[in-house]
């Protein structure tokens, strides 16, 4: 190859990139569909109720201004599953006047953060999801129990023949397998949620 098409082709490259980047950097407008088995595991015998408020239920994350991820509708199905794993009676509901005269537990949760992270922007041959929950746990009269932080994360294996969308879609829905497993694993293991049992179990 001569120096002139050399020059040539090197142009063609450089005038191709940012077609390349601009597709990179499309905008993705997400709705988290997932089915979430029931959990296998040994409830423990309480009457606990699970706040989802309008705001929590109806969530949209806008992690950057190129991305929406409708994830309300799944995250309680996520989330109202592995609560049944972790109490033998669970009531969900939308406000405190819902609450049932026997409950012992009233848990609110809501979402801090949503993060992603496509390849163009990390250099990795991934996408990645983050989301930041907090749980906020009380008695049925509004006495504080404890508050939780709540992390979960989820990536594709690559991002291969994947477009953006359907990419940032199956990460979402690994984030939310995830925390689903660490609430499951974890909960119990809250100091404030342990002192509660263990008063809940002395009285």
């Amino acid at each position: 190859m001569n120096p002139s098409q050399f020059l040539s082709k090197t142009r063609a490259l450089w005038l191709l990139l940012p077609v390349a980047l601009s597709g990179c950097a499309s905008t993705a407008s997400i709705t988290v569909n997932g089915t979430f088995p029931n959990p296998i595991a040994d409830p423990r015998p309480i009457h606990a109720a699970v706040l989802f408020d309008e705001s929590f239920r109806s969530f949209v994350a806008v992690p950057n201004d190129k991305t929406t991820i409708a994830m309300g509708t799944a995250q309680v199905d996520l989330l109202t599953k592995a609560f049944g794993g972790l109490f033998q009676r669970v009531d969900v509901v939308s406000s405190r006047d819902e609450l049932q005269p026997d409950t012992e537990l009233v848990i609110t949760p809501s979402v801090r953060e949503v993060q992603v992270s496509v390849p163009n922007e990390s250099y990795l041959n991934v996408y990645e999801v983050w989301i930041k929950y907090n749980l906020d746990m009380t008695t049925p009269d509004g006495v504080a129990i404890g508050s939780w932080f709540l992390p979960a994360y989820g990536k594709t294996p690559d991002s291969m023949m994947l477009s953006r969308t359907n990419a940032i879609h199956q990460a979402s829905i690994v984030a939310l397998r995830d925390a689903g497993a660490k609430l499951l694993l974890d909960f119990y293991r809250i100091p404030q949620v342990y002192g509660w049992l263990q008063q809940r179990e002395g009285s």
